[in-house]
């Protein structure tokens, strides 16, 4: 499996994972980004993925090639000291320029699978946004979640009354235009990797003034 590297050192590879792949086998099985992990290195102590993102989301994934390297993003992430933002064009116009979406998520299991739900008894869960473009319809968004709920991103712009332009769950379907853009970790030596957006977002950036 050819995943591009957007960032290598001798602790961690910054992984430009692609939409529509699993970060690691489901119960049906099918390939995942841990099938490449062969390639990447051959030590009995790694490689271990240091977060996760749906499988619908592309971009930046970190991997440490160790366990002790791991550990220390691990407690980054934890700590919420990791700098992520996010990428996505949405459906309608927040009113504002950007913001902050303050909503805790909580699990939700139906007969036909599970989502998540803004409910007073969830998690805390915290993202801070800013409009970097507007089309028709359409805007272009930058999110910063200062926590790591599952599908927090999706959910916040979902509830805020701007779903994810093709979000199967929290939308109308169509192929999750959402992309982890970047990620920062202030390491020794410092972990830092830029995502460019994938084909399938192009078109709808464009359209909200990207200029790629």
């Amino acid at each position: 499996m050819d995943i591009p590297i957007l960032h290598r050192d001798t602790h961690f590879v910054v992984l430009n994972k692609p939409a529509g792949l699993a970060v690691h086998p489901g119960p049906g099985g099918g390939p995942s980004v841990e099938d490449c992990f062969p390639a990447l290195s051959r030590r009995r102590d790694g490689p271990w993925l240091a977060h996760r993102l749906d499988a619908d989301t592309a971009g930046c994934l970190v991997v440490a090639l160790r366990k002790a390297p791991l550990l220390t993003a691990q407690a980054e992430f934890a700590a919420g000291r990791a700098h992520k933002a996010y990428w996505a064009v949405v459906h309608g116009q927040p009113e504002a320029d950007g913001g902050t979406v303050d909503a805790p998520l909580l699990k939700r299991q139906n007969r036909t699978g599970w989502s998540m739900i803004v409910d007073a008894a969830g998690q805390p869960a915290v993202t801070d946004w800013r409009v970097l473009g507007r089309g028709e319809g359409m805007a272009w968004l930058e999110l910063s979640p200062r926590t790591g709920r599952t599908h927090q991103i999706r959910v916040h712009c979902a509830y805020a009354g701007w779903p994810i332009l093709g979000d199967p769950l929290y939308g109308k379907g169509g192929g999750l235009h959402l992309l982890a853009r970047s990620i920062q970790l202030d390491l020794d030596p410092p972990l830092s990797a830029i995502a460019p957006p994938p084909a399938a977002m192009q078109a709808a950036l464009r359209s909200c003034g990207w200029a790629g």
